[in-house]
């Protein structure tokens, strides 16, 4: 019993280690990841569109695809379209000078054409509408004329009435040939071409051409003028 006694050895940290704790800023961190993932369970639940399934994610994945190629589509025609419009507004504008250039040649043509009727000799015989030249050729069976007609006092409406022809000659049965009126509208100057089919045989020398104001009606002018024979 009195043998030798072991030393105590003491330690100043064993009190420490026993008493060890959870830090409470482990604690709360804790507490605020499970609070958080909570509160996103729940706005998920409450708050927020369902989550969809595999086969509705797939049905809205096709429908996205479908919607994105629609648009491409249009997207590729409104080019398209707009390329045209381009090309029409282009045309639309070459149409519309080259219609403003014709207007100008036209204008100056007639221009031309009034100086040249004014240079031609006076209708011997007068009247409202004056036949001022004419040209007519035999080409085959048809009388080919090229009549000038004016009018002196040319200032408002146009006069309109009908020119008859009547063609005379020789050959066959008949001796003269009067084919129906043409349909005639003078402003200041009017050239009426045409031509006029001939009997077999049938040699015209001449022609009276008649202008009045309807078919059988008053007689505003006329004038006989030979056929030229080729």
């Amino acid at each position: 019993m009195f043998g030798r006694s072991k030393p105590v050895v003491f330690d100043r940290y064993a009190s420490r280690r026993r008493r060890w704790r959870v830090p409470p800023w482990l604690v709360l961190l804790l507490l605020g990841v499970a609070g958080g993932a909570g509160g996103v369970l729940v706005a998920q639940e409450r708050y927020l569109p369902p989550r969809l399934s595999a086969d509705e994610t797939a049905t809205l994945r096709g429908a996205y695809e479908q919607a994105d190629a629609e648009r491409l589509r249009l997207r590729a025609e409104l080019a398209d379209t707009s390329r045209r419009l381009a090309t029409a507004l282009a045309e639309r504008k070459t149409l519309a000078d080259d219609l403003a250039a014709s207007r100008q040649e036209t204008e100056r043509l007639r221009g031309e054409a009034a100086f040249l009727v004014a240079a031609l000799p006076p209708d011997p015989r007068g009247g409202a509408i004056q036949v001022r030249a004419a040209r007519f050729t035999v080409e085959g069976r048809q009388l080919m004329y090229d009549v000038v007609l004016s009018r002196e006092r040319s200032g408002g409406r146009p006069l309109a009435g009908v020119m008859q022809l009547i063609v005379a000659g020789a050959g066959g049965r008949e001796t003269s040939v009067t084919p129906q009126p043409i349909a005639i509208s003078v402003a200041s100057h009017e050239s009426v071409r045409g031509e006029v089919p001939l009997p077999e045989g049938f040699q015209p020398r001449e022609t009276t051409v008649r202008v009045l104001d309807r078919a059988d009606g008053k007689l505003l002018g006329m004038r006989v003028l030979h056929v030229n024979a080729k």
